[in-house]
């Protein structure tokens, strides 16, 4: 079938100026106007403790510009590991602000020896063909992986179609996409995947499937690795539950298939990067940036009370110096 006429493409086109909340899901507020209060309450919050997070949290949750990211992968570089950097938005920037700051990422990241992807949104690019084909070409010009990271399932279609788009231009083994283990249609999408050779990452998923809202996580997971296993070109087990992910790179490896274990940059790491080194497996760290940082930076120390602690006794040794 000639690229013109899959019908993805054509979903691409008409997503125009539709906006996607990037944003995961809250699950505990179900109400859509308690929700969206929450997260009027919860931005506020962000805005007024933006200065004590940037300037003492940046060693641990990464920075709001892309050189900040990059200085945080150039450390981790020194330290042993690979990393993926991805821009995360607010819902505020034009396609066009968005696909600039993607642009400067490139350029910056090529002049860095370093195992080292872009990640991006495609629902902050608005899953327009032009600004993916834009990106795919530079990206190809300074040897630059792209990934595509996941959201809602009625976002799916679209970013493959906008994938699609990229790889005449990059080809498949420079170009990545992201399954949610939760999703039904992650096993279709796998094949997908598959016949174009794309890299995959596999993750629980945070949006959850309308059509199986109780699907177990991590059953969907290891369905969504089996099915990979012996057939992707490269997969990378995002998860930071430990047992899941050596049970999921067990299976990869038993298969013969390329594997690396990804993990968000300021979670908690230390017992998977110590079995991932006893076993001789890769590890790759997530470093977010941009204006969605600060309201990303504390949900990661929501999640990690010892950043907190960290951040804290930063701070007060800072207000006590001399």
């Amino acid at each position: 079938m000639d690229r013109n006429d899959d019908p993805q493409v054509g979903l691409a086109a008409q997503a125009g100026d539709a906006v996607f909340d990037t944003s995961p899901p809250d699950a505990q507020v179900p109400a859509s106007v308690l929700r969206a209060w929450k997260r009027r309450a919860f931005d506020r919050i962000s805005e007024s403790l933006l200065p004590v997070v940037k300037h003492f949290a940046r060693p641990y949750v990464g920075g709001d510009t892309i050189d900040d990211a990059l200085c945080v992968a150039d450390r981790l570089a020194a330290e042993g590991f690979a990393t993926t950097i991805g821009y995360w938005d607010r819902g505020r920037d034009t396609a066009r602000q968005v696909t600039d700051i993607a642009l400067n990422a490139i350029a910056g990241m090529s002049s860095r020896a370093r195992d080292s992807y872009l990640s991006i949104k495609p629902p902050a690019l608005r899953f327009a063909s032009g600004p993916a084909q834009e990106l795919a070409e530079a990206a190809a010009m300074h040897h630059v992986r792209l990934h595509c990271d996941s959201h809602g399932t009625e976002a799916a279609d679209l970013a493959n179609a906008m994938l699609q788009a990229m790889i005449d231009r990059l080809g498949g083994h420079r170009l990545g996409t992201t399954l949610p283990g939760r999703w039904r249609r992650s096993l279709r999408d796998a094949e997908w995947a598959i016949e174009r050779a794309l890299n995959v990452r596999v993750v629980k998923g945070q949006w959850p499937d309308p059509e199986d809202q109780r699907r177990d996580l991590a059953a969907g997971f290891l369905e969504v690795i089996d099915r990979l296993a012996g057939r992707a070109r490269q997969v990378a087990v995002a998860t930071h539950d430990a047992a899941l992910a050596q049970d999921a790179i067990t299976r990869l490896r038993a298969a013969g298939t390329a594997c690396e274990l990804e993990l968000l940059f300021g979670m908690p790491t230390r017992p998977l990067i110590r079995w991932a080194k006893e076993n001789g497996v890769r590890v790759r760290i997530y470093v977010p940036f941009g204006s969605g940082f600060v309201p990303s930076a504390l949900r990661i120390l929501k999640r990690n009370p010892r950043l907190v602690y960290a951040i804290a006794k930063a701070s007060l040794t800072a207000a006590v110096a001399p």
